[in-house]
């Protein structure tokens, strides 16, 4: 397994640390979702044998083979008979139904996620207060009074993406609202638990409201201040959530005047 790979549809060496005996089946696919999405594995690329994987991860075969077919089932590999197993090619829709299977990133990543979201969305309600329009205004506020009256969890996580959504359409940076898609799309679950665990949706939404307020002002720093207290509070029902609360401080700094972008 040491050669490197003949050509650009064969997988790379797999090298993964050791697996613990308890949750087997959780931790091989863990550690395979985390081979798959390492970067050095293309799309389509076959994988090494079950005999291949087992050696390297210290398990039996059948262990891997139960890993392989559920992986299967979820659409992240093609099996086929006789030939073997590849990574399948489906897109962006992949790793989200990945992670909402319950086959984790693991934590430091999802922080990741979170951290790189609170930039992104911090830049978007800026802009939108900059060039929103009243259609928007009124999209945002509509959003907002259906927040109020979700009537679960669920629903609500869906309307609280939809108003994200709705500001990042307001900004007008394609760019940027096609990260933050991306982004949702991989923490949604998170997202949802965090909501769940909180027992009510009142705080997180009276935090929309504030942003809401400066962006409809059009107030360019408010509106960035806002998000950024917004995304710092869901940070930190999100690391509840994880059942790990930080000594350090929160990613986001406390805003200071300094701080402030002027439009340009």
């Amino acid at each position: 397994m040491g050669r490197p790979p003949k050509n650009s549809a064969e997988a790379p060496p797999l090298e993964l640390s050791g697996i613990k005996r308890e949750s087997l089946s959780a931790q091989i696919i863990k550690s395979l979702t985390e081979y798959f999405f390492s970067g050095s594995l293309l799309a389509g690329s076959k994988l090494p044998s079950e005999r291949q994987l087992a050696e390297t991860l210290g398990v039996s075969r059948s262990a891997v083979r139960d890993a392989i077919q559920s992986l299967g089932l979820l659409g992240v590999v093609d099996i086929r008979q006789g030939d073997g197993t590849y990574l399948r090619d489906t897109g962006s829709e992949l790793l989200p139904r990945v992670i909402e299977w319950g086959l984790f990133l693991g934590e430091r990543r999802v922080m990741d996620l979170v951290e790189a979201r609170q930039q992104v969305e911090i830049s978007l309600a800026g802009l939108a207060a900059r060039r929103r329009t009243d259609d928007d205004v009124a999209a945002l506020r509509a959003i907002l009074e259906q927040m109020d009256n979700a009537s679960g969890p669920e629903e609500f996580v869906r309307l609280d993406i939809s108003f994200h959504a709705a500001i990042a359409k307001a900004a007008r940076n394609s760019v940027l609202a096609d990260v933050l898609s991306n982004i949702t799309s991989l923490i949604r679950v998170w997202m949802s638990r965090s909501i769940e665990a909180a027992g009510e949706t009142v705080t997180s939404n009276d935090e929309h409201r504030i942003a809401f307020d400066a962006i409809a002002a059009g107030d360019f720093r408010a509106a960035q201040s806002a998000m950024r207290a917004h995304m710092r509070r869901a940070e930190q029902r999100l690391r509840r959530t994880l059942g790990h609360i930080p000594t350090e401080p929160s990613h986001l700094p406390a805003f200071h005047e300094d701080d402030r972008l002027t439009p340009g």
